[in-house]
């Protein structure tokens, strides 16, 4: 009975394609916002800002990034770290090659970057597609990472190539302690989401996904393959490289190229199968449920053995870990391929009839 939109009218045009266009969605993203800038950096521990929400809302923004192109325009893609680690880079260079360089504008530019080399990368797309693309990308996972560490000028000539990354300061305001770093990180990847949301509604998303369902007939009716594709590769490296600058300043606190490694693509990658294809909310679904999956492996194991009196031996926790991803990933393939995303929204149906059968 608290979900139906019944006595809800729309009176014009504006108002029924509005991001929410039930009160009750709207009150509840009002809600979260709320909660999520105001009573957690309040009441947060210094260990869940720093090793769990901001980790949490880098990896959102990383695989709303991937979901755009993968979800959205149907394109597949290996090296969502390593256009990550192009956009950390390039930001700690813009900050150290040019003085005065305001971050915000070094995190922008970070993108711009990674996005020109996506496009560069993207243009195999316009020759082939799926399990073939998806090679093509993985090229880029091993070669830029390979780049950046063997040129010195990006690691400013670091003999271990682990670069310290510059301080956090907007207008003389410092973000050196965990709650400002989490609102700042949780303030950008909100604004990005937003348009994100928005661009998927516009004619570029509707484009995306014309494109991903039969790209022949896409092109039959007028859209242009080539620019919609590369679109939609610069858009998802500007993501990757923005949450790669966020995830080297705001989490990490140094730039490394070698920890923007496959296997970080892969949990990126993992994350937008379990959250759901195709959707904004299943990217912060799939990123919150990698993230805290590990944290309650590791509880419930180490409780579970002490409980019964089990000595685990040692490396068992991130085997179970690596287990548990293989039969998620197989079970949502399986049972619901449009991931947590999909059961959020019968679950929505189901409030909006209940309590009459359907």
């Amino acid at each position: 009975m608290l979900y139906r939109e019944s006595g809800q009218f729309k009176t014009t045009y504006a108002a029924d394609q509005q991001l929410f266009p039930i009160r009750q969605d709207r009150y509840a993203i009002g809600l979260l916002l709320a909660v999520a800038f105001v009573v957690i950096p309040l009441f947060a521990s210094s260990y869940w800002l720093t090793a769990l929400l901001i980790p949490f809302l880098v990896f959102a923004l990383a695989t709303l990034g991937l979901n755009i192109l993968t979800g959205y325009a149907g394109q597949l893609s290996l090296g969502t770290a390593a256009f990550m680690a192009v956009g950390a880079v390039a930001a700690y260079n813009f900050q150290l090659r040019i003085p005065g360089m305001p971050i915000l504008v070094s995190f922008i530019l970070g993108g711009l970057t990674a996005a020109l080399i996506g496009i560069a990368f993207g243009l195999p797309s316009l020759r082939i597609k799926g399990f073939y693309l998806a090679v093509a990308t993985l090229a880029a996972q091993f070669f830029i990472p390979w780049l950046l560490v063997k040129v010195s000028w990006f690691s400013n000539n670091s003999a271990s190539g682990v670069i310290t990354a510059q301080p956090i300061e907007i207008l003389g305001f410092a973000f050196d302690s965990p709650p400002r770093k989490y609102l700042l990180v949780l303030t950008i990847v909100a604004l990005m989401a937003l348009a994100a949301k928005n661009m998927v509604r516009s004619s570029i998303g509707r484009a995306w996904m014309a494109v991903r369902d039969m790209d022949v007939a896409a092109e039959v009716i007028g859209i242009r393959i080539m620019r919609t594709k590369l679109i939609a590769f610069a858009v998802s490296s500007f993501y990757c490289g923005v949450a790669g600058a966020l995830y080297a300043f705001a989490y990490l606190g140094s730039v490394e190229p070698d920890g923007f490694n496959l296997d970080l693509s892969f949990r990126i990658l993992f994350m937008v199968i379990i959250g759901g294809a195709g959707s904004i909310l299943g990217s912060f679904l799939g990123a919150a449920f990698i993230t805290l999956l590990p944290i309650f492996l590791d509880v419930l194991l180490t409780e579970g053995a002490a409980a019964l009196n089990l000595n685990l031996p040692s490396g068992m926790t991130s085997m179970a870990q690596l287990v548990v991803f293989g039969a998620l990933i197989i079970f949502f393939l399986i049972v619901e391929p449009h991931g947590l995303a999909r059961l959020w929204q019968i679950l929505k149906e189901k409030l909006r009839l209940w309590p009459f059968p359907h």
